[in-house]
C-alpha cells in the first residue's frame, strides 16, 4: 500500500496528478450529461410530431417543452440537498432510474397530461443528476485541472443532443416520435452500471459525512486512483456541527447565490428558448422535420466546441471575462438569428456560432457554481442555483410561445429571449470569484 501522509483527501487529489481511473470517472460524467443532452432535447425533436397528434398550438406547446424543466428545477433543489446528506452516487443512481422510467412511459401515453406528468418525472431525475455530478467532477479532479475537467462535462451536453440528434433524425424519417423516447430510456439505464464500476462515493463527502468506515472507504478510493493514502481523518473544527444546507444563504455566501442564481436564470431563459424552438422556427419557415433537426444538430456542435473553447480559455484570461464575453456574443448571435435569411445554410452557420456562445456561457455556470461553494453545501448551492436557474428554461420556452401566439415577429420575439444572456452578462460583472482556489479542508467554511 501506498505510503500514509497526513493531509486530507482533497488535499490529496489536488495536489496530485489525475490518475486513468480519475479521468474514467470524468469521462463518465460526461456520457451522463450527454444523456441531459439528449432527453431535455428529446421532446424538442419530437415536438413537430406531437403538434400534429394533438392538434397542438404554439402556446400550449411551449408549456409541454416545459414540463421536464419544472421537474428540473425541483429535482435539483431537492436531490441536490439528497446528494449532500446522502451521498453523490446513490442519487446518481436514483436519478438515473427515474430519467429511465419516464423516458419510457413518455411512449407509451395516450394524452398531453400522461405526457406533462412523464416529462416532470424525467426532469426530477435530470436535475437532481446534474447537482450530484457536478460535485463528483469538483471533488475527483486536481485543482490543475478542475475548471477543463467541469468544462468538458459540460459539453456532454451538446454532444449528448448531437448523437441524440442524429438518431432522432432517422427515426423521424419513419414519422414515429415515440421511438426517440424508447431509445432514450434504453441509453439511460445502460449508464447504470457504469456509475455502479467507475464512480464510487467521493472522498470529499466522506470526510465531511464521516460514517464508521470512512477512513478505509476514502483510502480504497484514494488507492484505486494511484494516490497516497491518509493515516487519519483531518480534525473537525467546532464550526461543523452548525453546519447547514442552508448555509448558501448566510452572509458569507448569499451574495454569490443570489448572483448566480439570477444570472443563470436569465441565461437559460434565452438558452432554452433558442434550443427548444429551433425546429418548430425552421419548420414554420418552410422546411421538413428532418432540416429542422438538422438546424439543430448544427446549433449542438457549435455548442460543444464552445463549452471546450471556454475551459481553454479561462486558464489564461480568468472566469469573470470569458464568461461575460460569451454572454455578450449569446445576446448578439441569438437576436441576429432572428434575422437571417431563411437559407439552410446560411441558418446553419447562424445557428453552430450561436450554439458556440451561449453554451460556452452555459458551462461558466458549471464552474463557478462548483467553485463558489464549500463541501458541505457544493450539491446543494450548485442545486439551489440550477433549480432556481432552471425555472427561467422552464418560462423562456412557454413565454416564447405566449409572444407568439400574440403575433409579435420572429425578430422581435429572438430580440426580447436573448436580452435573458445581457442581464446574466451584468450580474456575473457584479459577481466576486476568487480566482485561485484554496485548498478545502474539514471545518472550513469559505465564500
Amino acid at each position: 500500500m501506498s505510503k500514509e501522509v497526513p493531509q486530507s483527501p482533497q488535499e490529496v487529489i489536488d495536489t496530485h496528478p489525475m490518475g486513468a481511473w480519475q479521468i474514467a470517472a470524468v469521462v463518465v460524467t460526461i456520457l451522463l450529461n450527454a444523456l441531459d443532452g439528449f432527453d431535455v432535447l428529446s421532446i424538442s425533436f419530437a415536438a413537430p410530431g406531437i403538434a400534429d397528434e394533438w392538434g397542438l398550438k404554439r402556446d400550449a406547446l411551449g408549456w409541454v417543452l416545459s414540463m421536464e424543466l419544472i421537474g428540473m428545477a425541483v429535482g435539483s433543489i431537492v436531490l441536490g440537498g439528497a446528494a449532500d446528506r446522502f451521498g453523490r452516487r446513490p442519487t446518481i443512481l436514483v436519478c438515473l432510474m427515474a430519467m429511465t422510467l419516464g423516458m419510457y412511459m413518455v411512449s407509451e401515453t395516450s394524452s398531453i397530461t400522461e405526457l406533462s406528468i412523464w416529462r416532470v418525472i424525467t426532469g426530477l431525475g435530470i436535475g437532481g443528476m446534474l447537482a450530484a455530478i457536478n460535485a463528483v467532477v469538483a471533488e475527483f479532479s486536481s485543482r490543475k485541472w478542475r475548471n477543463l475537467s467541469l468544462s468538458l462535462m459540460v459539453i456532454g451536453y451538446p454532444l449528448g443532443a448531437v448523437g441524440g440528434g442524429l438518431v432522432a433524425r432517422q427515426l423521424l424519417e419513419g414519422g414515429d416520435w415515440r421511438s426517440i423516447f424508447v431509445f432514450g430510456a434504453a441509453a439511460t439505464a445502460a449508464f447504470i452500471p457504469l456509475v455502479l464500476v467507475f464512480i464510487p462515493e467521493t472522498p470529499a463527502f466522506l470526510a465531511e459525512k464521516r460514517p464508521s468506515n470512512a477512513l478505509q472507504r476514502i483510502n480504497r478510493t484514494l488507492f484505486r486512483f494511484g494516490l497516497p493514502n491518509i493515516s487519519a481523518l483531518p480534525p473537525v473544527s467546532s464550526a461543523k456541527n452548525m453546519r447547514s444546507v442552508f448555509d448558501i444563504f448566510r452572509p458569507s455566501l448569499i451574495r454569490t447565490t443570489l448572483l448566480v442564481t439570477f444570472a443563470y436564470f436569465t441565461h437559460v431563459s434565452c438558452y432554452y428558448f433558442f434550443m427548444k424552438w429551433i425546429p418548430k422556427i425552421v419548420g414554420d419557415r418552410g422546411f421538413d422535420a428532418s432540416s429542422a433537426a438538422d438546424i439543430l444538430i448544427w446549433a449542438m456542435l457549435g455548442g460543444a466546441t464552445g463549452g471546450a473553447v471556454y475551459g481553454v480559455l479561462t486558464h489564461w484570461f480568468g472566469i469573470k471575462p470569458v464568461t461575460i464575453a460569451a454572454l455578450l456574443g449569446s445576446f448578439v448571435m441569438v437576436s441576429l438569428f432572428g434575422r437571417t435569411t431563411p437559407d439552410l445554410q446560411v441558418l446553419a452557420l447562424v445557428a453552430g456560432i450561436t450554439g458556440f456562445f451561449i453554451n460556452g456561457a452555459a458551462v461558466a455556470f458549471y464552474v463557478i457554481l462548483a467553485r463558489a461553494f464549500p463541501v458541505h453545501v457544493r450539491a446543494s448551492g450548485t442545486g439551489f442555483g440550477i433549480g432556481t436557474g432552471r425555472a427561467g428554461a422552464a418560462v423562456g420556452p412557454a413565454l416564447a410561445g405566449i409572444l407568439f401566439a400574440s403575433g409579435t415577429p420572429l425578430a422581435s420575439v429572438m430580440m426580447l429571449m436573448a436580452t435573458g444572456s445581457l442581464l446574466a452578462a451584468i450580474a456575473i460583472y457584479f459577481l466576486r470569484l476568487a480566482e485561485q482556489e484554496e485548498p478545502e479542508t474539514a471545518g472550513h467554511l469559505h465564500a
